[in-house]
């Protein structure tokens, strides 16, 4: 069947994120990807600026990933994780918890970053109906901040520009708090915490945790703020007898120049959530992360077991694969990869600046955003971007790249460069 068969029954029957089948979003066929470039079918290669959604930190069809798929496929593909265990995760187990904050001990494997963020919160719950205070089922939230599609994450994002108003019918009702006004290289005032201090004091007896998404929050805005900030909501959440959740999905593995975003702070969360990189962009795994203190009191008391259990929880396959893409980061030199990132993108983003519609520009780690001042026509960007070789996926008004750490300089420049005339073509 020709490429054009197949892309009009892709336009008339399939679903693409966030997209209309009456007026889709053009979508651009891809024949292969190798290192960080995209191979079209009509043979034009793009330079990923994405990282497949944040995913692929080592790019694309990397040997060692394949050689861990491949050679777990021939044991077995997947096997219950219920009565049965496998080397796989229990070697993934033992890596991750040797490098999440000290203290977070204890794994569940779960299908992908949402389904992480609806355990955190069930596992939430849980431990204060354990500890007699059932009252607290409600949650603490950042404005601007985002944690996944299903219905439990959803109640967790910005209920007015989290992409889910349309169901907040249908979404138990929690706390939001205004997003973080202290920018990652300011001070943390008390100003900065007076609402959440509020809401902690009046309704501190109903909100079992504080949910956030560490320094960086992601597709709420790409905000990035202060880690004095972090800091002072872990005591705040000490203070008023809720857990913090961490979600690290998207800021995991080094995205922002530390290995998990609450060591800007020197944070360790009660849960972490862990996702899109820790595969390293092959396979669907997440994994939530707790303390003893949660564990031990969850399974404490009746029923005495965490109520949670995908099928294809702790998957053989997904487990080989994560083990060695987290391996591979740890064992390479990727703080200093990502450290030359932020230097180039700092050099070469920061004059954009005095484009006209760029209302700012921020840059951390291996991240790169150019807010606009206006929203932007995705499919118009998406082509210009494609038009010069670069692939580049717009939201709202922002142009950001976060890119694989193996990018070389060249190819971080035409990703920059691509931004900039994509801005000045905004402005103009």
């Amino acid at each position: 069947m020709s490429w054009t068969d197949l892309l009009e029954f892709d336009r008339k029957n399939i679903w693409h994120p966030y997209t209309s089948l009456k007026r889709p979003l053009p979508v651009y066929p891809v024949e292969s990807a190798a290192g960080v470039r995209i191979k079209l079918a009509d043979g034009r290669e793009l330079i990923d600026g994405m990282s497949s959604w944040w995913c692929a930190v080592h790019g694309y069809n990397h040997p060692v990933l394949n050689n861990a798929v491949k050679s777990q496929l021939d044991r077995t593909a997947h096997v219950m994780f219920g009565g049965l265990t496998h080397e796989p995760a229990i070697n993934l187990a033992r890596l991750l918890t040797d490098l999440v904050p000290r203290g977070l001990e204890k794994v569940f494997f779960c299908d992908s970053g949402s389904v992480s963020v609806e355990v955190a919160l069930k596992m939430a719950i849980q431990y204060w109906q354990v500890l007699g205070k059932p009252g607290k089922t409600k949650f603490l939230s950042l404005e601007k901040g985002y944690h996944g599609d299903t219905f439990g994450a959803m109640s967790v994002c910005d209920p007015v520009t989290g992409m889910h108003s349309l169901f907040s019918g249908f979404l138990r009702k929690n706390f939001f708090a205004p997003s973080p006004e202290c920018g990652f290289d300011e001070p943390c005032r008390d100003v900065h915490l007076r609402e959440i201090m509020s809401i902690l004091e009046q309704h501190g007896a109903e909100i079992a945790a504080f949910i956030l998404e560490p320094i960086v929050q992601g597709a709420g805005g790409m905000k990035f703020y202060s880690p004095e900030y972090l800091g002072k909501i872990r005591q705040l959440c000490d203070e008023h007898e809720v857990l913090l959740i961490a979600d690290e999905i998207a800021t995991g593995f080094g995205r922002t120049g530390k290995l998990f975003a609450c060591e800007h702070a020197g944070v360790t969360p009660d849960i972490i959530c862990l996702g899109k990189a820790l595969t390293g962009g092959y396979l669907s795994l997440a994994a939530t992360i707790c303390n003893e203190k949660t564990a031990g009191t969850i399974c404490g008391a009746f029923p005495g077991v965490f109520m949670h259990g995908p099928t294809f929880m702790g998957n053989p396959l997904a487990c080989s694969v994560a083990l060695a893409s987290t391996e591979l980061l740890i064992s390479g030199n990727w703080m200093e990869k990502v450290k030359s990132i932020e230097d180039q993108l700092t050099k070469e983003l920061a004059p954009c600046g005095s484009i006209a519609a760029v209302r700012d520009v921020r840059i951390l780690g291996a991240i790169g955003v150019l807010e606009m001042d206006r929203n932007l026509d995705v499919a118009a960007a998406q082509s210009l971007f494609r038009e010069m070789g670069v692939w580049i996926r717009p939201f709202l008004n922002l142009i950001y790249i976060m890119p694989p750490y193996i990018i070389d300089s060249a190819d971080l420049s035409r990703l920059t460069t691509a931004m900039k005339a994509v801005a000045e073509n905004i402005s103009s």
